[in-house]
């Protein structure tokens, strides 16, 4: 008995997988497979099929044939019974029967095959036999490993004994410090806390147009200060800044560094916390009393235009410093807008809230929880806003990319809404992978090339109304489309979409307004992370 080939072929005639056991040319191998779906017919019984030359022994398997070729001499028991064991080996290493299945695991098939048959004969083992040798499992192999995963495991330890010597010496050496840190109070009345976040979008598409994106919006809006009559203000001292503990760096990691900067990567060299710095780059709240509004908005925007999902949440939370200023109600301005929906705090006076936007507890005589961090807020206020209109979409990217012999040329424009004006634009357009930065022909703002990532970034400082509407080109290699995209894009804004104000606030117990100045200057703080579809 001599096997010429073992094959798995679908019945189309498409040949998956093949594994020839003598010496034959290619074109005979594909000759002998190409005729075999002409000869196999429909109705019959056998599952074998004789030419002049060779013989066909086969068995279906869901959508395909397992195919054996052999010699007319050759004992069809004996192949009858290999190709029985050959069916029971398929199953083990492919998950699924069908094209896709059997590419993934051609290899582990073919290797199945070779424990199988050996020169065209059969080889006296069973399945369990097959996989045990081609696992080849060895016990110094997993010595080794274990020898080295304790190595790895001893230098972790290591580390963190290190790393905890150096936070010791960094804790005693602040303690050292003269001056330490001294209580954070208010600096006065009138004032709005001020933070600068971001806002994303994504865009995603392909073809000539892309405006298939999403982004995310949230803010922080007016964080006041008051203080009732009558009541001294507090006063606050900044902390002293301490030195900390600083690391020589060797001439060696200079080169280094220097490399990363030659290759046009961005270094951020480190820099010593002052003693007293806060986790967070917004410092912790220092008035009496805190109001804050966040918004986060996610949407996703269809390929070809329109809008898929819009969904807008915000929050409005409370924080008081002491237990004298928690006795308060806040009057509040919703905006006017009838898409947003409302709801407040179970422990919130609903009604008061209906009739007058006035924000208080059910129970007056009970008073707001107190505390400080960045954590100690109270939620007062939810509300969300989904919609379909697309004009509703701050910022939108259009993509051509366009192929002109040995160059692709990439058109970039961004039109973006009068409802908002936008800081720190950050474009980011994903690029296939070059030995060098793209040719930019033309630009409205700056760019920079990532090496690393193979991203570029298209930087804009402020789009207001004298730049509603901005492009850029540039040149790469030859390249498909779709490697443009997603595009993402960042940046922050000067207002929400709520248009959450905060008309005042007042003491219950003193029968009294609290003062509150809003600035003309303030903007928001964003943490939301932009969502999008393609």
């Amino acid at each position: 008995m001599v096997v010429l080939a073992a094959s798995i072929v679908s019945k189309s005639g498409k040949v998956l997988v093949s594994r020839q056991f003598v010496d034959m040319s290619r074109i005979r191998i594909e000759g002998l497979l190409a005729a075999f779906p002409k000869l196999v017919g429909t109705g019959k019984q056998h599952t074998y099929v004789e030419t002049e030359n060779v013989r066909y022994v086969y068995q279906p398997i869901e959508a395909l044939y397992l195919l054996l070729v052999t010699n007319k001499q050759s004992n069809i028991l004996e192949d009858l019974d290999t190709l029985r064991l050959l069916s029971k080996l398929v199953p083990e290493y492919s998950l699924s029967m069908d094209e896709e299945g059997i590419c993934k695991t051609a290899f582990d098939l073919i290797f199945a095959f070779d424990e199988v048959i050996s020169l065209g004969h059969k080889e006296n083992v069973t399945v369990a036999q097959v996989k045990q040798y081609c696992e080849m499992e060895s016990h110094e192999e997993k010595l080794h490993k274990l020898v080295l995963q304790s190595k790895i495991n001893e230098t972790k330890d290591v580390m963190k004994r290190k790393a905890s010597e150096i936070d010791k010496s960094k804790i005693e050496k602040n303690r050292g410090d003269k001056g330490g840190f001294m209580s954070l109070q208010s600096m006065g009345s009138g004032k709005i806390d001020n933070g600068l976040g971001d806002l994303g979008i994504s865009s995603g598409g392909g073809g000539g147009f892309g405006s298939s994106s999403g982004f995310g919006l949230g803010a922080d809006v007016e964080s006041f200060s008051s203080k009732p009559k009558g009541r001294p203000l507090s006063s606050a001292t900044a902390p002293p800044k301490g030195l900390g503990m600083q690391l020589g760096k060797s001439q060696r990691t200079n080169q280094f560094l220097e490399s990363l900067k030659a290759e046009g990567e961005v270094i951020v060299e480190d820099v010593q916390p002052s003693v007293g710095s806060s986790k967070s780059a917004i410092p912790p709240p220092t008035d009496p009393v805190t109001l804050s509004v966040e918004e986060k908005l996610n949407v996703s925007l269809k390929r070809d235009g329109g809008v898929s999902n819009f969904d807008l949440q915000g929050t409005m939370s409370l924080q008081i410093l002491n237990q004298e200023d928690a006795h308060i109600q806040v009057q509040i301005e919703t905006g006017g807008n009838p898409g947003i929906l409302f709801k407040t705090h179970p422990n919130m006076n609903k009604e008061l809230f209906s009739n007058e936007n006035i924000l208080g507890l059910k129970d007056p005589n009970r008073p707001f929880p107190t505390g400080q961090g960045s954590d100690a807020g109270v939620g007062l206020l939810k509300w969300r806003m989904q919609s379909t209109d697309e004009s509703m979409v701050p910022l939108t990217i259009n993509c051509w990319p366009s192929v002109s012999g040995n160059e692709t040329y990439v058109s970039i424009e961004y039109e973006a809404s009068s409802m908002f004006d936008l800081r720190n634009v950050v474009i980011s357009v994903p690029l296939p992978a070059l030995r060098e930065a793209p040719s930019v022909r033309q630009i409205d703002g700056e760019w920079r090339y990532d090496s690393r990532n193979s991203v570029l970034e298209w930087s804009i400082v402020l789009i207001d109304n004298s730049n509603r509407s901005g492009s850029m080109e540039f040149v790469v290699p030859p390249a498909d489309s779709s490697v443009f995209f997603p595009i993402s894009v960042r940046f922050s804004a000067t207002s929400t979409f709520s248009d959450m104000k905060v008309y005042s606030c007042f003491a219950l117990y003193l029968k009294q307004d609290i003062t509150y100045v809003p600035l003309d200057n303030h903007y928001y703080r964003n943490h939301h992370i932009c969502s999008f579809s393609i």
